[in-house]
């Protein structure tokens, strides 16, 4: 590598100028200078963490390949979405290895399946793992599906999280979020503002899962869970369902008919229409005046036969709030419990509702399970 010759001094100006017309001579003369020995020259330093390799020139294949990429890019924008959508699915799929689950004690059990107390422990995470026994016709497989699909897809404070579901040994097992408070099945909550906020929760997960078309269907007291960071969640969506336009009215007789609204159960109420949305609404309303009184608010049993709870739900007046409630709390019971679907007041309305407001004006100091009685024992 030559080193560059700095510009020649201004006293050889005069000189260089003259010799151009002469190139030989011109060149004998910076050759003659150059091999002074009085002479150097300080050679520039190479600084290799600025050297940026010069990039090869394209090839026509490379360019055809490019060129045809860039228009595959531009001309399937739905087929780099769905690609986009499918590496999520798949990365988020099966984080947790069941194998690395241990079992410990059984937390509830029911017609959907067992549910068991587990833990991570590579992460001391704990979760619930709800398991569902047994070989399975295409009907009831196809609910089990519809549950952890629904499940999979719902992000919200006030509904139970699902993990992960796994098809291993003929049974189906469900990943879930783990509600160390059990559920509300016997609370008896007379503190309008604990109850206040425990309605607040209770509707903003509803009016999420409305927002998005799915009607839960089985609104109950055992079916809303409770933490230890007096968080109330929605859970068990064995009996969902989301109402797309394509699908038929949802009008099949599943869910715990002491919760049920009217229509639901006698189908010549309503022209035989049932709104899934307003059904929730009744349901929820039953659950929380049955929290405030300490039991099932209407004259009979809620384990009654299914011609008592029907005469009762159907043809009696629905039950109200009694008269040392609060006004609010009172007409928030009769917003939810109108016999007509359409007077009832939807959840997102509901959350505007002075009872509810009431919970975001005072701060609620007692956690809701001092308030909840002990668990029962788990029969074997």
């Amino acid at each position: 590598m030559r080193p560059v010759l700095p510009p020649p001094p201004s006293g050889l100006s005069s000189s260089s100028s003259s010799s151009s017309s002469s190139p030989s001579s011109s060149l004998a003369n910076r050759r003659g200078q150059r091999r002074r020995p009085d002479l150097t020259l300080p050679i520039p330093q190479r600084d290799p963490s600025l050297a940026v390799p010069l990039p090869l020139p394209p090839t026509s294949n490379s360019s055809s390949s490019s060129g045809q990429s860039t228009s595959h890019q531009n001309h399937h924008p739905h087929q780099q979405q769905q690609n986009q959508t499918q590496n999520n699915h798949q990365n988020r799929h099966q984080l947790i290895n069941p194998a690395e689950l241990q079992k410990g004690n059984r937390i509830g059990s029911g017609s959907g399946g067992t549910v068991w107390r587990v833990v991570h422990p590579p992460t001391s995470r704990v979760f619930a793992l709800k398991v569902i026994y047994g070989n399975h016709e295409d009907s009831v497989r196809s609910q089990i599906c519809r549950e952890i699909e629904i499940l999979r897809d719902v992000n919200h404070p006030n509904v139970v999280k699902c993990h992960d579901m796994y098809d291993r040994n003929g049974e189906i097992e469900v990943l879930l979020e783990y509600m160390d408070g059990g559920s509300l099945e016997g609370a008896h909550i007379r503190q309008e503002h604990i109850l206040s906020d425990l309605a607040r929760q209770v509707l903003s997960g509803l009016a999420y899962l409305h927002k998005r078309k799915i009607v839960h269907r089985d609104i109950k007291p055992s079916n809303l869970l409770i933490n230890s960071s007096k968080n109330v969640k929605i859970a068990d969506f064995g009996v969902s369902r989301i109402l797309a336009q394509t699908m038929d009215p949802c009008n099949s007789a599943v869910g715990t008919i002491a919760y049920m609204s009217p229509e639901r159960i006698n189908t010549d109420l309503n022209h035989g229409k049932y709104d899934g949305y307003a059904g929730d609404i009744w349901s929820l309303g039953v659950s929380i005046l049955e929290f405030y009184l300490g039991r099932f608010p209407f004259a009979v049993g809620r384990q009654g036969d299914w011609a008592s709870l029907m005469f009762a739900i159907c043809f009696a007046q629905p039950p109200e709030a009694p008269e040392m409630a609060s006004r609010e709390f009172r007409d928030f019971i009769s917003r939810c419990l109108q016999k007509d679907p359409h007077s009832r007041w939807p959840a997102a309305q509901l959350l505007q509702h002075p009872f509810i407001l009431r919970a975001g004006q005072n701060q609620v100091n007692q956690n809701l399970r001092q308030i909840l009685p002990p668990p029962r024992p788990l029969s074997s």
